[in-house]
């Protein structure tokens, strides 16, 4: 079994010390979506929903997720990020939006946290913009697609 690297020797969970690590590009890509309603799916369809364009305020709340990654989820370093890109896929036959949030940056340490988080918040925004028409709202099946770069080299779902 390997070893857990934010928990010390004791147990003790800590910030895992990247001083030494290699600072190299790395890539993170991660994708999420939501189920909703036909009524919820038309108003995001015809960008018809009476709070606004809910995938241009879903795309700025996933790029801000990216960017606020350490400050929600406690061990994660702060990252400079050099670039996010975000991408919406609709899929009227199971009446879905799919998120799809890419990063990137050269650094010591990986920028998958960042990804998750960015499609977290990306559907969170779609739900909180939808909810009023939808409660139902399912969001599901968030995970990381692939990773480039660091130490532990490339990943693919």
């Amino acid at each position: 079994m390997s070893k857990l690297s934010h928990f010390d020797a004791s147990g003790q969970a800590h910030m895992v010390d990247i001083a030494n690590k290699k600072t190299t590009k790395r890539t993170a890509i991660a994708i999420g979506s939501i189920i909703m309603s036909i009524e919820a799916f038309q108003l995001l369809e015809f960008n018809a929903s009476h709070k606004g364009d809910v995938l241009g305020i879903a795309r700025i709340a996933a790029i801000q997720g990216t960017k606020m990654t350490s400050s929600i989820i406690p061990l994660c370093h702060p990252l400079s990020l050099s670039h996010v890109h975000v991408d919406f896929y609709k899929n009227e036959e199971n009446l879905s939006l799919q998120i799809e949030v890419t990063t990137e940056t050269v650094g010591a340490t990986g920028v998958e946290m960042e990804a998750l988080m960015g499609v977290s918040s990306g559907l969170l925004t779609v739900y909180d913009m939808l909810k009023a028409v939808d409660k139902r709202m399912t969001i599901q099946n968030i995970h990381l697609v692939k990773k480039q770069g660091g130490k532990s080299g490339d990943f693919s779902f």
